[in-house]
C-alpha cells in the first residue's frame, strides 16, 4: 500500500518531466524483520528498492535515507536540472552521514 508520494521535476528543453516517488507501508518480511519499499520513475525507467530494519519505524527511516542518497547521486541531480519546490533547495529527504556533503539548499540546513 502506498503511504506517501512526492513528485520531483526535471527541467528539460522539450518541457518539464515529472519524477514520481512512491513510498510503501512497512511490512514484515523474510528478507528482514521489516522492510519498506519505494519506487522512483526515472527517465531511464522505474527503480524499485527497499530498506530493512528491526521494526517498521527503522525500515521507513532507512528507506527515506536511501531515497535521499539515490536522488543526490543521480545524473539528474548532477545536471542541476532536478528540483522539488524550487531550484537548488533540495528534495526533502534525510541522508546518511557519508554523503551529507552532497546536500544543497534547505536540505543542508534542516537535515
Amino acid at each position: 500500500m502506498i503511504i506517501a508520494t512526492r513528485v520531483l521535476k526535471l527541467r528539460r528543453n522539450d518541457g518539464d518531466l515529472e519524477i514520481p516517488i512512491r513510498i510503501f507501508a512497512p511490512e514484515q518480511s523474510e528478507l528482514a524483520p521489516w522492510i519498506c519499499r519505494h519506487e522512483i520513475d526515472w527517465p531511464d525507467g522505474k527503480v524499485e528498492r527497499y530498506a530493512g530494519g528491526e521494526d517498521a519505524v527503522q525500515a521507513l527511516y532507512l528507506n527515506l535515507c536511501m531515497i535521499g542518497v539515490e536522488i543526490y547521486t543521480s545524473e539528474e541531480h548532477e545536471s542541476g536540472k532536478l528540483e522539488w519546490t524550487e531550484p537548488g533547495q533540495g528534495y526533502g529527504f534525510p541522508m546518511t552521514n557519508n554523503v551529507r556533503d552532497l546536500m544543497v539548499g534547505h536540505d543542508k540546513d534542516f537535515f
